[in-house]
């Protein structure tokens, strides 16, 4: 088989999976962190927002058809393990811009969920504002080296546009955590950072992304999570290093030890995405830092 004709197929069934999504943006002055506050007989009142990494592509059960949404997402198993009352509103395909508007032109913005009452807010976002997903099926290289083409050298020659277009969106995430606090200003704000794609060198043709390239997209989710982390502690956010919870469990690991699904999935999930193992990790990260 031809990689053109391959990477095709490839990019076709990412996009079928994420082709029916929605999600939303951001002042400023905010409390310092707290934990999630418990009002006296009543469950805590625990909104999520985000994109697709929140919302759980194709896991069972879809609860919400038009985002992609699982009932068994991160947000699912923190609310449990919390004894919280959920309203989640993320979304699959979301970017910070659908925060504030209607994703699609049809869904309610997700800041809308947030109220004076609320007590927890957990997010994942920024994958989609600097275009993650694109720049992995750019990478797919299925015949070994040299026949094909190098994401990282491509990259490199145009001046990493990815890594620029990361760096650029970081005052945006800022904005849209002060717009959080500002709605929802008694809330504790957990923000979920994204996974260990795949480990160093990678693993071709497991994975069919050469070595330098894997090390490159990780290094560029490794960037982005940095961006998350640095602005939720600039802005009374807790920050949740999800990288960590799955090192060990990417998408090179055994199918029955993967947090995260490779590019033809093992189990039901998105490709890229997390499947149902990697949710129920990733709450129980998020609930811990909920309480701490």
């Amino acid at each position: 088989m031809r990689p053109s004709r391959t990477r095709t197929t490839i990019t076709a069934i990412v996009a079928a999976a994420l082709s029916a999504c929605v999600l939303g943006a951001a002042p400023a002055g905010a409390a310092s962190p707290k934990s999630a506050p418990a009002k006296a007989d009543e469950p805590l009142e625990y909104v999520a927002i985000g994109d697709s990494f929140a919302a759980g592509p194709l896991i069972p059960v879809q609860n919400q058809l038009s985002c992609l949404r699982s009932d068994r997402n991160y947000p699912a198993v923190a609310a449990e393990a919390l004894g919280a009352r959920l309203t989640d509103v993320s979304c699959s395909g979301a970017k910070v811009s659908d925060f504030s508007g209607r994703q699609f032109g049809l869904l309610p913005p997700q800041y809308e969920a947030l109220k004076p009452s609320t007590d927890l807010v957990t997010l994942t976002i920024g994958g989609n504002d600097v275009s993650l997903v694109a720049t992995a099926l750019g990478c797919v290289n299925l015949l070994p080296k040299p026949t094909g083409i190098s994401c990282a050298d491509t990259a490199a020659s145009k001046g990493d546009p990815t890594a620029k277009a990361i760096d650029a969106w970081s005052a945006t995430f800022g904005k849209a955590l002060d717009e959080v606090h500002r709605r929802a200003p008694n809330a504790k704000i957990v923000v979920a950072g994204y996974a260990t794609y795949i480990r160093k060198d990678g693993c071709w043709p497991t994975q069919p992304i050469w070595d330098k390239d894997g090390n490159y997209l990780q290094a560029r989710v490794n960037q982005l999570n940095g961006v998350l982390a640095e602005q939720s502690k600039a802005h009374h956010a807790t920050y949740v290093d999800t990288a960590a919870v799955s090192a060990g469990h990417d998408t090179c690991a055994a199918p029955s030890e993967r947090y995260i699904e490779g590019l033809l999935p093992t189990s039901v999930a998105a490709p890229l995405h997390p499947n149902a193992r990697g949710m129920a990790a990733f709450g129980t990260a998020v609930a811990r830092a909920a309480r701490g």
